[in-house]
Parts: C-alpha cells; structure tokens; sequence
C-alpha cells in the first residue's frame, strides 16, 4: 500500500470588472487556461505560475501524490455567465469527493464575479472545507483580490502575490505548496487573518517597485521576520469589482496564534492607511499625452497606454478615445515615427480582413462595438497588412512560457497607422505578442496600447519614454464617475483634481 500523501490542485482565476458590457464565457477560459489531470501537468509544466510551481513541488518530492483537477483562467473582463461559474465550482468540488486528501491547493484571483453571484471565491472555499474536513487548505490571491475576511475561517494558509507586475506568481505558488507541506507533517499549525482597509484604491499608482505600494511592501517584509509569522500580504484591491467586499487588505498567516496573525496583519494595516493620499493621481488627457508622445518619438521608442481599457483590468478592447487622438494628430505626416495601435477587439472585422486578404482595402468601423458609452466607433478606410492566427508562447518575464490564443488578428493600416484587431481581449503584454504581427518595437516610434502597469515588466527597458493616458472606459482612473450601486462613495478615494 503506498504511503505517499496525497494533494489535490485546482485554478481557477479571472477578475471581474462590474463595469463591461460584455461577459466572460466559458470560450474566454478555453482559450486562455482550461485542463485537468495529466493535461494540465502538461500545460503548466515549466511555466512561471502558480500551478506550475505544483508541478515543480511535485517533482522534487516523490512522497507527495498530486491530483490536478480543473485548472482554469480567463482573461479579466465582465462577470462569467453563472452557468460557466457553477459549472466549473461543481467539477472542482466533484474532483475532491475523490479523497481523503493530505493537502489542498487552489489557486484563485480574490476578483472573481458570477453574473448572478457577487463573492463565488467565499461559497467555494467554504464548500470545500466542507469536503475536505480537516486538511490543510493553502489559497493563493492575486496581489488586486477584494477579500472577504470570511475566507481566512476556511483556508489554514492565504497568501498572495508580492509584486506589481506580477512577476512572482511561480514563487506565490511555491511558497502556498512549502507551507502546506510543513502543515501536513505536522511542523506548522498555520492560521490566518485577514483585516480590511475600508478604502477602494485605483490600481494606477500600485506599482511594488516604487510609490506608496513598495512603501507597504517594505513593512510587510519587516513584520514577516516576527517569530511564527509565515507570511504577510497586502493586497490593493479590485477597484471595478462592485461588490460589498470591494477594497485594499492585509492577510497574515502564522503558526498556531490567531491572534499573532492579527497583530502582524494589523501592523502593516496602519502603514496602508499612511500611504492612502498617495494612491491618488492625476494623468494627462489623450490629446496632450499623445502631443508630449510624438514630441519625443523621433529619438527612440515612446509608448502610450490607455489604462481605463486596459483588459488585464476588466477592459473591453474597444474604447476609443485615444484612437480618436491619434487620428486628430495626423502622425502619418511624419513617415519617418513608425505607429502602431494595439488593439482593437473585433472578431467580425478580422474574419473580414481574412476572407478579404492580404492587400485588400476595407471600409469598416473601429470601436465602439459594444457600447457607445466609452466613445463612438470610428469609420475608417483600411488596408490589410497582416494576417496571423493569434498564437504565440509568452517570453515574460509574466506568465513566461504559456501559450496565448488571441483568436485570429489582423494588422490595418488606417491613415498611416498600424492597427492590431484581434479575435478576443487579451493585454498585449508580452514582446512576443507584437513580433506575432510583425512589430519591431527596438527603434524610434510611437507605441499606442490598451495595458497598463503589467506592460511595464517587459517593456520599460525598452522605451524610452512611457505615458499613461486618462480616457473613458471600463476602467477609467476617476472611481467617481462609475456608476457603483454596492460600494458607498465615501469608501472610493478620489482622483487627485477630482470633486
């Protein structure tokens, strides 16, 4: 009879903007993360995220037997269709009927929504403390989880990201998997806490590398050299995520002392609450950051992102309030700063630009698909340049090694400028994405991009210069003009210049 411990491993991950028009599908989670069993070994081995940490855990000792049961992520975007939601809550929960268990990891985001369920990631764990009875349960968030403290009185170990961008998602996993390793011998008795700020904090000035959130970072790492404290993580929070828990909070793990956990989590709560005023900003609007942008492209490479529709916030791929800028600044009259717009989502127009093919000119409309909310498409003559079938690996350094399917993309040239659309919404985080459509991102020219801060992991050694952009959209950096109906306006903190 083998005498290995058994650990059951589960995904599931998306964040959940309240303020899309779209919904996210089950097809969002299969062309983004979606397997289980020996597939999803497959998947994940040698990649730089969670779960591939568990196959690296699972490497290196011999005396653990690992489940891998539905492990699944979409892009962020509007809540999931219920059905998809319980659908893949209902094929976790069946996996773990499968026990006994000797441990239990998941791997969530805190930022997940349901069409018709506000906090599925609480219902989840507490229906899989449930099953599992007393094993040891280790959970790790993404550093923008909006947590219920609820959840600490399901999950033994809560932990979270460290930095912004994320680049520490594979050590977050492997750190989850040590600590529930030493649970399930017995050398730890890990307990958890988890305090609430009671502010919504715009994600904008978040960065750990600087700013306030390295300043609660730094604390964080102090408090963690307490004894018997296993980890202490900040999280900022989902600022488009309406729902009741909405906000920054402070989780602690430590050995057998609730009340320890307390103490260090709320130490570095009071550090949060010091560096509130400083989450606020103020950006320039598109016309003047495109205007500085241009300014500057002749020397070297410049980007300007377009935050408020980010998709790695929820954004919709759609909006058009920069695009419109760009246009009105006629780039094209300067032939010698190459421009490239990435990206619109248009999954109609790229199945034209295909069936059209290369060369072929098309009047067509860019953006403003969805909703006229965020700015009104605009008609546009368009020539296409490329064509690909939108797959390429991650170089990272986030989420280095995993495939991306982006459905079918399409480069239009329109007035002088490269145009990405692309089948689905994905961030175009990764260099590997733009040498996909052929992009040489290296020389003097101007980068207009749908991202925000996780842009900056690959690329800000590479431009020389990078503005952010305030625009309309889903993801817009005033929290006051979004229409919030389950988070009280004095809990959002205001755009610097804001009423």
């Amino acid at each position: 009879m083998s005498t290995r411990k058994r650990l059951a491993i589960a995904r599931l991950s998306h964040e959940g903007n309240s303020f899309t028009p779209a919904t996210t599908t089950q097809a969002d989670f299969k062309h983004r993360e979606w397997a289980a069993g020996a597939a999803a070994r497959a998947l994940y081995a040698g990649t730089a995220n969670e779960v591939g940490a568990a196959v690296e855990f699972l490497a290196a000792r011999p005396d653990w037997q690992g489940v891998f049961l539905r492990c699944c992520a979409a892009p962020p975007g509007g809540p999931v269709e219920q059905a998809v939601l319980e659908a893949i809550c209902a094929e976790i929960l069946g996996g773990l009927a499968g026990g006994p268990w000797d441990g239990v990891y998941l791997s969530l985001h805190g930022a997940l929504l349901g069409t018709g369920d506000s906090a599925p990631e609480l219902r989840l764990l507490s229906q899989v403390r449930a099953a599992i009875g007393g094993a040891p349960l280790a959970v790790s968030f993404d550093l923008h989880a909006n947590l219920d403290p609820a959840i600490a009185g399901y999950a033994d170990i809560v932990l979270g990201y460290k930095t912004y961008p994320h680049i520490d998602t594979f050590e977050t996993g492997a750190k989850a998997l040590a600590l529930l390793d030493r649970a399930a011998r017995g050398e730890i008795r890990p307990v958890s806490r988890i305090l609430p700020l009671g502010t919504v904090l715009p994600s904008f000035n978040m960065r750990t590398a600087e700013g306030p959130m390295a300043v609660v970072e730094a604390r964080a790492r102090e408090v963690e050299q307490m004894p018997d404290i296993l980890d202490v993580t900040p999280f900022g929070g989902f600022a488009y995520g309406d729902v009741a828990q909405a906000g920054a909070s402070v989780s602690a793990c430590a050995h057998g002392d609730a009340a320890l956990a307390e103490v260090a989590a709320r130490d570095v709560l009071d550090c949060f609450a010091e560096q509130r005023p400083a989450f606020a900003l103020s950006l320039p609007g598109p016309a003047a950051a495109i205007c500085q942008a241009l300014q500057a492209a002749r020397a070297g490479p410049v980007a300007v992102l377009e935050p408020a529709d980010n998709p790695m916030s929820g954004g919709i791929g759609d909006t058009t309030g920069l695009f419109r800028a760009l246009l009105d600044a006629k780039p094209g009259v300067m032939p010698e700063v190459p421009v490239v717009f990435a990206f619109f989502w248009d999954p109609d127009l790229v199945a034209r630009a295909h069936e059209a093919g290369l060369g072929a000119t098309l009047t067509c409309r860019l953006g403003g698909r969805l909703s006229p909310q965020y700015g009104a498409p605009v008609e546009a003559v368009a020539r296409v340049a490329r064509l690909t079938d939108g797959r390429f690996v991650n170089l990272g350094p986030m989420e280095r090694g995993l495939t991306s399917d982006l459905g079918r993309t399409a480069v239009l040239e329109v007035a002088g400028i490269s145009v990405i659309v692309a089948g689905t919404c994905q961030s175009p985080n990764d260099s590997a994405y733009f040498a996909l459509h052929g992009i040489d991102l290296a020389g003097p020219g101007l980068l207009c991009v749908k991202a925000k801060n996780h842009f900056r992991a690959a690329f800000a050694p590479v431009f020389d210069v990078l503005i952010d952009a305030d625009t309309p959209g889903p993801a817009a950096l005033d929290l006051g003009k979004l229409p919030y109906r389950h988070v009280p306006k004095d809990r959002l903190l205001a755009a610097k210049g804001s009423a």
